[in-house]
């Protein structure tokens, strides 16, 4: 991308991976929007409040931005949450609204921002998933599901819009110490049949995850994808996760998914 006034759109800015990515970027001469629920945002970036679950506010918050800005250069997928619980203790509209946000919202952005792009005949999409949809977590089934299928969303979309001039990648980042832990939902029901073992599982995430890298550092990687010629269609974000993502490929996916077994429950 070319160092000049770029416009791009960031989901979920107002904390976390979002806000620093954000920061980042309006640093580097970015005239960057903002689309959350959230008022804080960081300073000089357009703030517009939407829930990205809400498809129709999604469109007109992207067509607000399209016809103020001329165009549209870059989209940071960064909003969603966690559940943690059992699968047969979680209510089905909690596994909807996490799919809604996580996916669908993803999906919202994606759909109304491609127009603007394709019309430009260039754009780069970039997907925050995470290291959970290789490695899926017990007790966090939904979540880990959620990115893995924006991994695969993101990979397909990539082969679809190449012709357009648009690159598409996912970045999956591993244990990252921010306010994502504190507003995971949590749900305990059912712990004694299974054990304690869901909440040593949520402890143990918990733990990691605040022993993690920081927002910073992730957001970092996010804006070296934002200015690679050629970024890798699906990469972790950290060394050990990347030798992890190997070690996924190489070893029997029974044995790998053994420890994860022995390391969460």
């Amino acid at each position: 991308m070319q160092d000049e006034k770029l416009i791009a759109i960031v989901t979920g800015a107002g904390s976390g991976i979002g806000y620093e990515t954000a920061k980042l970027l309006c640093e580097k001469g970015w005239e960057v929007w903002d689309l959350s629920r959230r008022d804080r945002a960081y300073e000089g970036v357009n703030h517009i409040s939407c829930d990205i679950a809400n498809e129709d506010r999604v469109r007109t918050a992207v067509n607000v931005i399209a016809s103020r800005a001329g165009h549209i250069d870059l989209v940071i997928n960064n909003a969603g949450f966690g559940i943690s619980g059992a699968v047969e203790f979680t209510a089905r509209e909690d596994a909807l609204h996490l799919l809604e946000v996580n996916l669908l919202g993803a999906d919202n952005v994606t759909r109304a921002v491609l127009p603007h792009m394709r019309k430009n005949g260039s754009g780069r999409l970039i997907f925050i998933s995470s290291a959970a949809a290789i490695f899926p977590i017990p007790f966090q089934a939904w979540y880990s599901a959620s990115k893995a299928a924006l991994s695969s969303y993101a990979l397909a979309l990539r082969n679809e819009l190449k012709p357009f001039g648009i690159d598409v990648c996912a970045l999956m980042p591993g244990d990252i110490k921010t306010g994502f832990t504190a507003m995971r939902e949590k749900h305990h029901e059912g712990d004694d049949l299974y054990g304690g073992r869901i909440e040593k599982a949520v402890s143990v995430m918990e733990k990691d995850e605040t022993n993690g890298m920081s927002a910073a550092y992730a957001a970092q990687q996010v804006v070296r994808c934002v200015y690679a010629r050629n970024p890798a269609p699906l990469k972790c974000i950290g060394a050990k996760y990347q030798l992890f993502a190997v070690l996924d490929r190489l070893l029997p996916k029974r044995f790998v998914n053994f420890l994860i077994g022995k390391l969460y429950s």
